[in-house]
């Protein structure tokens, strides 16, 4: 039995993992997919908002010639502090359910990705499994078409084609001026009067210029109500409707926590939004000895924890796991 399974090997599931290692405490990472699966699935020349001191965790030093690291330089950089602190990280292999045992330890049923069913026993869990496995859906006929995706890789595959961004935050414009390199056709649909005020501020100003240019045209107040395979059903705010042809869409509309391993647990829900119930200042949630870390903290508002905030819920929770055992 280990004192600490971490479900979720992201950044702040990692540095949980490092913290509980610090602190003398036996650990083990089970993660669905392979090592910060998340930032793997960020657009491929995406660079952080955040610098790389605010990124590092362990105390292991982030360098890079950039001041905001890109996403491939987070790869390298999270996998080689996975190795230098020796972490054991159970890859593809799913959790999927969390099971309070009634001498106050857990069982983890998982399934490792040749179908084998295992299950694996902790005296604590701390889960901190990201959210880029839901996207938000828009709910609109033709969402479910092959044309339409909710992740955006890279600019080339759509060189030359009509495309729809649904969207207005990072993403969205990152994707539409990397589609305006490539050649491609854009169009951007936004329901709030403008775009987000969280804009990179270096960013920003390159996007309005290719607006104003008309190299992007920019739909304001407006929504994509339909979908069909040759076209894109746009309606303002004020009813006005417009029909444009259309390749391919991306609806950048975010994304949310899955909270199945959090309800198989017992662990409450603030149902206004969708938010677990924890202390902040120790991470545990109602269930005592279950520990929740990074953004599956946040409620329905996944901006609300990022790695740089998330990275520190690890310190606390070991800080906490230990407290107990010194208590008893």
């Amino acid at each position: 039995m280990k004192d600490v399974i971490i479900i979720g090997a992201g950044p702040c599931g990692l540095s949980a993992a490092i913290e509980c290692q610090h602190q003398g405490l036996s650990s083990l990472i089970i993660e669905k997919n392979f090592i910060v699966h998340s930032i793997y699935l960020y657009p491929t020349n995406m660079q952080f908002f955040s610098t790389t001191a605010l990124l590092e965790i362990g105390n292991v030093p982030f360098t890079s010639p950039n001041d905001k690291p890109f996403r491939h330089e987070a790869l390298v950089y999270y996998r080689r502090a996975a190795e230098q602190h020796g972490l054991e990280i159970a890859a593809y292999e799913e959790a999927l359910s969390v099971q309070p045992l009634e001498d106050g330890t857990f069982a983890v049923h998982t399934r490792n990705k040749r179908g084998e069913a295992h299950t694996r026993t902790a005296a604590n869990i701390v889960i901190s499994t990201g959210y880029f496995d839901q996207p938000n859906l828009i709910g609109i006929p033709g969402e479910e078409l092959p044309k339409v995706t909710h992740y955006f890789g890279e600019a080339h595959p759509y060189t030359g084609m009509k495309v729809t961004v649904i969207g207005g935050s990072n993403s969205a414009v990152d994707a539409a001026l990397e589609l305006v390199r490539v050649g491609a056709e854009v169009d951007m649909v936004y329901r709030g009067a403008s775009i987000s005020e969280n804009i990179k501020p270096w960013v920003r100003p390159i996007f309005e210029s290719m607006v104003l240019k008309e190299k992007i045209i920019l739909h304001v107040e407006s929504r994509v109500t339909e979908i069909t395979p040759g076209s894109v059903i746009i309606t303002s705010h004020s009813g006005d409707v417009t029909e444009l042809d259309n390749d391919f869409v991306l609806a950048l509309t975010g994304f949310r926590p899955s909270r199945t391993l959090l309800s198989s647990a017992g662990v409450s829900m603030d149902d206004s939004q969708d938010k677990p119930a924890f202390n902040p200042s120790t991470m545990e949630s109602n269930v005592p000895g279950l520990y929740i870390a990074g953004v599956i903290a946040s409620g329905r508002n996944a901006n609300e924890v990022f790695i740089e905030t998330g990275r520190g819920h690890g310190q606390l929770i070991a800080d906490h796991i230990v407290s107990k055992r010194l208590a008893k």
